[in-house]
């Protein structure tokens, strides 16, 4: 007998070519198969003599009564298997070979999946699905744009959207009260993990809204995509302002799956001798559960992790918090008992726990301790990836100081609305007012965001004032959205989800690429079809470009 594994989408099927029912010629053929042959065959399915139970079709075989080579194939260049010794960049460049192994291609099934639920959540709750150009004109929301030469416009450029910011608010001026788009957004950045040139958006918009109605609108898209998706039932979305979120996790978009809580030392270490936390604007710790159980030679390396460049700590302080109610930590020479008595009090550590202290300069210490916080929760296994747990964190900042400049920008984006109220802060106190913003975060990984936005002419040429704009500027850029608010725009606000990162998240994992078919790679280069690549002179004097290569 000789049997032949079958792939296709749906799994494996076994195939078998028997002598005394088959013929010896079939046989023949069989034998000749190679792998990843593309082949067509037609038989009886029969019950399965030897079982396996660990596949779908484990229960039966095809014995095999005619079989068609419909190609053959090269010797393919990696094990087209789950578990494959194939690196990254060999199935990059074979991304086509890659799709075949179960997890690229689950995955991208999944992720059609999750968009046919969000599609038909949306649908079934009266919103219109509307397609808008790729091809606008380049505006400064933030991130550097993808621009396209005109050929027939000579010297002008389009410019690939970052987001259909500007166009989903002139729908809601057309009367599209609710709108949704799956859509392709650009954006000319560095890449990491979760970041591509090219993702895809869910973006919303809805007119005569204030936030609750929003909030309220994507917890049901996002309870309805748990439900149906994972088959688990969520019902609590908590809401923690910008300033709360920093004050306990460090950052704007944590991990409530675990504790670890933030707790502010600076009444308790800046009374001592010890000159590091007294010359500290911030004396911050956390408590590690379990974390006694580490070896010195162990908490010298989380303290040689804090100091990485990425990371960026001075170094780090410690007290073990000992079973017989003793501490002991790496500043005894400035702390009595006592005096660790309250550190534990504060960062409610127990018996067995290590407090990781930090300080320094405000924002940057608290960037750092995050940062720890979540490499412990990796060691510690606490970030499991089937439990959900999202959270809105609101009241962010309007305007952004930039360091650098002096100036300030826009935290979201020049269209978000100051809370009410607020809008006269921006003479007096810009730093202090709060925008209309929200963002929706799940498992410490922002997944939406959005805000209530600007719907008046007047309110908006404020706004760009602030943001440096002359009249002139913000005319030239933002005219027709200006223009547009004086014909009767109705207030309106939205929301985008990463889908990306919302199907990774809800498939398990943090890295996107698996969930994107033809994905780049960290330079942002397309390896399979070698993109981005030299035109030719023709195409560039088309285009009325000169480049000035060296030679």
């Amino acid at each position: 007998m000789t049997w032949v594994d079958l792939r296709d989408r749906y799994g494996i099927t076994q195939l078998v070519f028997d002598e005394d029912r088959t013929s010896s010629k079939l046989i023949e053929q069989a034998r000749s198969l190679g792998r990843e042959f593309v082949v067509q065959i037609k038989g009886e399915v029969i019950e399965r003599a030897s079982k396996n139970p660990n596949i779908p079709t484990g229960n039966i075989e095809v014995l095999v009564e005619e079989v068609l080579v419909l190609n053959t194939s090269k010797t393919p260049p990696f094990t087209i298997e789950n578990e494959t010794d194939g690196g990254e960049d060999i199935r990059m460049k074979y991304r086509y070979l890659d799709i075949r192994r179960n997890p690229v291609k689950d995955s991208l099934i999944f992720r059609s999946k999750v968009s046919m639920e969000v599609r038909k959540y949306l649908s079934n709750e009266g919103f219109i699905e509307v397609e808008t150009p790729y091809l606008i004109k380049s505006t400064p929301e933030g991130a550097r744009d993808f621009v396209v030469p005109s050929r027939m416009n000579e010297g002008q450029f389009y410019a690939l959207p970052q987001s259909p910011q500007t166009f989903k608010q002139l729908l809601m001026v057309g009367g599209l009260d609710k709108y949704f788009q799956i859509v392709k957004c650009f954006r000319d950045e560095d890449l990491r993990a979760d970041r591509q040139p090219e993702f895809t958006q869910i973006d919303c918009e809805m007119a005569f809204v204030e936030q609750e109605d929003i909030l309220n609108a994507f917890e049901g898209l996002t309870k309805h995509l748990l439900k149906e998706i994972k088959g688990i039932d969520i019902t609590d979305f908590p809401r923690m302002t910008f300033d709360e979120a920093m004050k306990r996790y460090g950052n704007d978009k944590p991990d409530i799956r675990f504790g670890m809580e933030f707790s502010e030392l600076n009444d308790v270490a800046q009374h001592k001798d010890f000159n590091v936390f007294n010359s500290a604007e911030l004396v911050v710790g956390i408590a590690v559960p379990g974390g006694n159980s580490y070896t010195r030679k162990e908490i010298d390396k989380l303290t040689d992790w804090v100091k990485r460049p990425q990371v960026g700590a001075l170094g780090m302080v410690y007290c073990r918090c000992n079973e017989d109610g003793s501490f002991k930590s790496s500043v005894d020479k400035f702390y009595d008992q006592d005096d660790l008595a309250k550190w534990a009090e504060i960062t409610d550590a127990k018996a067995g726990d290590l407090i990781c202290v930090l300080s320094g300069d405000k924002n940057k210490v608290r960037a750092q301790l995050s940062a720890l916080r979540m490499e412990l929760a990796e060691r510690l296994g606490l970030r499991n990836p089937n439990e959900f747990a999202p959270l809105w964190v609101i009241d962010f900042p309007l305007l952004e100081l930039d360091e650098e400049t002096g100036h300030y920008h826009a935290m979201h984006h020049p269209f978000t609305s100051p809370k009410p109220g607020q809008l006269e802060l921006l003479d007096s106190d810009p730093a202090a007012v709060r925008a209309n913003a929200y963002d929706l975060v799940l498992n410490g990984n922002e997944i939406g965001g959005g805000s209530i936005r600007i719907h008046d002419a007047s309110t908006q040429a404020i706004m760009f004032k602030h943001l440096g704009f002359t009249q002139e500027e913000a005319k030239a850029q933002f005219g027709f959205l200006m223009d547009a608010f004086q014909y009767g725009a109705p207030p309106h606000g939205g929301i985008a989800f990463g889908l990306d990162r919302l199907v990774a998240i809800l498939g398990g994992q943090e890295t996107i690429r698996d969930f994107i078919a033809f994905p780049k790679n960290n330079s942002g280069r397309d390896v399979m079809i070698d993109a981005p690549a030299p035109i030719d002179n023709e195409q560039l004097k088309e285009l009325n470009l000169k480049l000035d290569l060296p030679s």
